[in-house]
């Protein structure tokens, strides 16, 4: 394989794996872990691992540090091959590294400028948590049994899985060229300005006829590189807002929501961590393949929501 050729191979991503953070308040953040519906599966030093209701070995990996920071995503590829491949040829890209302490087995490879990590070999697990799923009564359509009635206890919204993250990048056109030619991303949505520059972008992986999240990553520009939120499904929009109100009573911040998006469709809703980093809960989010065309439109703030409160005005800093 000439140069060429070698520069032009895309490296294929089967889904997004899980996220780190570090947070100085270790007490703190566990607890808002708890409270947000993590389930904790394994501790190893001052690493905390994370898990939700799928088969996933862990979505977030809390560490204790001096500072608060995000600590990168990790993506799962499609073989070994393309995780030695990555470390061979991605710019800044370490060595390929067992992931000897973390659930699931694997291997590790962070590469560019900020965190960016790559795995392969992560055992699924089979426990996995089913909640019910609900029948609802629509007016001219009765689906619910009679003498059959719908309670629910209040508690934390179980995540089920990480679904994607948010990053602000300083170089928009830079990191869309680098992530859609090297990896198998491909934009559901593009975003422009009144000069007809694109400035942000929902991505999704191309599995083919395969149906994926509408995205799983995106990005906008902006003139800090900084994460802006990590973003976990849960089960219905029954559990989601008893989660926000079990978060409201516990008296954590609220970010935006709930609310309903346009591009991607989710049901939303931010919360602030005891960091100030941004986790969201969504439910109900569209599905692509490669029969989906990209759409670009005109950015404006009717665009991020249909329904729910105003976009508030720091929401995109």
């Amino acid at each position: 394989m000439n140069s060429n050729n070698q520069a032009s191979r895309r490296i294929n991503l089967l889904r997004i794996a899980h996220v780190y953070y570090t947070h100085k308040d270790i007490q703190k953040a566990s607890q808002f872990l708890e409270d947000f519906g993590f389930q904790e599966e394994k501790r190893v030093g001052k690493k905390t691992y994370y898990r939700g209701t799928g088969p996933e070995p862990f979505v977030y990996c809390l560490t204790e540090g001096d500072e608060d920071e995000f600590g990168g995503t990790a993506f799962a590829v499609e073989s070994e091959e393309d995780l030695e491949y990555a470390s061979q040829t991605l710019p800044g890209a370490s060595k390929v590294t067992a992931l000897t302490d973390a659930p699931g087995g694997g291997l590790l490879d962070p590469v560019d400028n900020f965190p960016f990590h790559l795995v392969y070999g992560q055992k699924l697990s089979n426990d996995v948590k089913k909640l019910p799923e609900l029948d609802y009564n629509m007016p001219t359509e009765k689906y619910r049994s009679v003498n059959n009635f719908q309670r629910f206890e209040k508690g934390p919204a179980p995540v089920h899985k990480i679904g994607h993250f948010g990053m602000c990048v300083t170089n928009f056109a830079k990191a869309f060229d680098f992530y859609t030619s090297r990896f198998n991303f491909k934009p559901s949505d593009l975003v422009y300005d009144e000069t007809g520059r694109d400035n942000t972008t929902f991505l999704h992986l191309d599995r083919g006829s395969e149906k994926v999240d509408h995205h799983c990553f995106f990005f906008f520009e902006g003139p800090k590189s900084h994460v802006h939120h990590s973003s976990f499904e849960t089960h219905d929009f029954d559990t989601q807002k008893l989660g926000h109100d079990w978060l409201r009573h516990k008296g954590y911040e609220n970010c935006w929501g709930v609310g309903r998006h346009v591009m991607g469709s989710q049901i939303f809703d931010y919360w602030f961590d005891p960091s100030r980093f941004i986790l969201e809960h969504y439910v109900d989010g569209d599905l692509v393949n490669d029969e989906y065309p990209t759409n670009r439109s005109l950015a404006s703030p009717d665009s991020l929501h249909v329904w729910g409160p105003d976009l508030p005005p720091t929401f995109l800093l």
